[in-house]
């Protein structure tokens, strides 16, 4: 007989949902969230299970791994398109949820996730801890801007080295109480650079070491950062099977609204991964506004910023960018600068 089982994650328990091929439950109940708990309730049907579906969660990646390794058919679910697949139901509890998740795994109505290995994972890990230091210290930063300007104290434009010289310059002959007070602020930036400073460098360390990296980074424009995240984002090249559709994956390209006489296309998706797609823009935008040397490339998107503007230039190379950088992963090819803008639709890249 052929089972299903769908696993409703929890914080501390997580519901289990078991049915047969006609869709009638076999059996409910309730583990402590752990992959050995999980492994051993499932142990008794493990033959005759065909999927279990977990849906996408930190929680539910760790259970998705312990009990892959354990030999079981494990599905991890789009968290987007199970939420809607789930709203239907009238009341909404764990027990429901992981009864939803069962009948979809039987009926096969889900978009499985990719999930990647640990090593990339913990990768995502220092991009995504770098990012938010990176975020917190303009927060910070900008507070103490807005905390002297209410006195008339004005930092200016002064670079990250000088920031912490130039506001104690500033608050030097005010009163004791404000000094300890934006001295307070300028110590929690200092530990917050450092840890920031620190990231950076292993993010570099990683990149240097890293030959996808280092091949990525031919590309004028792409730096370290994106080259990593570019990287980890994708994970495996050839889950891809065209890379025109890589741009796509990270919601670079536009939604399409179609309804009887209507048809709408509107701006980029924005599905995917965020951090992925906002690197690919921003070394699209500094191809385009800081790289001095000339490339095909290049001389392509300065066509499209004349006749749409420079956002949707931006846009466009970042989706362009997008599909070479996997074609060059997948060939081990370097860039090609002079080659014509027609080769970044064919992806014929040099050798390396």
């Amino acid at each position: 007989m052929d089972l299903y089982a769908g696993l409703d994650v929890g914080l501390n328990e997580t519901s289990i949902c078991l049915v047969d091929r006609e869709g009638k439950t076999i059996r409910e109940w309730k583990i402590a969230t752990d992959p050995a708990g999980a492994a051993e309730a499932l142990a008794p049907y493990a033959a005759e299970l065909r999927r279990v579906g977990v849906e996408a969660s930190s929680l539910g990646l760790w259970l998705y791994r312990g009990l892959h390794a354990e030999g079981l058919p494990m599905v991890m679910a789009e968290a987007r398109h199970m939420s809607v697949s789930l709203s239907t139901m009238r009341n909404k509890t764990d027990r429901n949820d992981a009864r939803g998740i069962a009948q979809m795994m039987r009926l096969g109505w889900f978009r499985a996730v990719h999930v990647k290995n640990v090593e990339t994972q913990k990768l995502a890990t220092l991009l995504t801890q770098r990012k938010f230091l990176k975020r917190k210290l303009i927060d910070l930063e900008n507070h103490i801007r807005g905390a002297l300007r209410a006195y008339g104290m004005l930092v200016g434009p002064v670079g990250r080295k000088d920031y912490d010289r130039r506001v104690r310059e500033l608050i030097a002959h005010t009163d004791y109480v404000f000094i300890r007070l934006i001295e307070a602020m300028l110590d929690v930036r200092a530990g917050v650079l450092e840890g920031y400073d620190r990231l950076h460098k292993i993010l570099l360390l990683v990149v240097q070491h890293d030959t996808v990296c280092r091949r990525l980074m031919t590309v004028p424009g792409v730096g370290p950062v994106t080259a990593l995240a570019f990287k980890v984002g994708v994970d495996d090249p050839h889950r891809f099977r065209r890379s025109r559709t890589v741009a796509a994956h990270f919601g670079l390209t536009p939604r399409r609204i179609q309804s009887g006489t209507i048809d709408i296309e509107g701006r980029i998706s924005k599905r995917g991964d965020r951090m992925v797609r906002e690197a690919l823009c921003e070394a699209a935008a500094s191809l385009l506004n800081r790289v001095r040397r000339y490339s095909a490339l290049r001389a392509w998107g300065q066509r499209i910023a004349k006749r749409k503007g420079a956002m949707c230039a931006i846009v466009a190379m970042a989706r362009k960018l997008a599909g070479i950088l996997h074609r060059m992963w997948i060939a081990e090819a370097d860039f090609e600068p002079l080659r014509g803008a027609k080769i970044t639709q064919k992806l014929k890249l040099k050798p390396a």
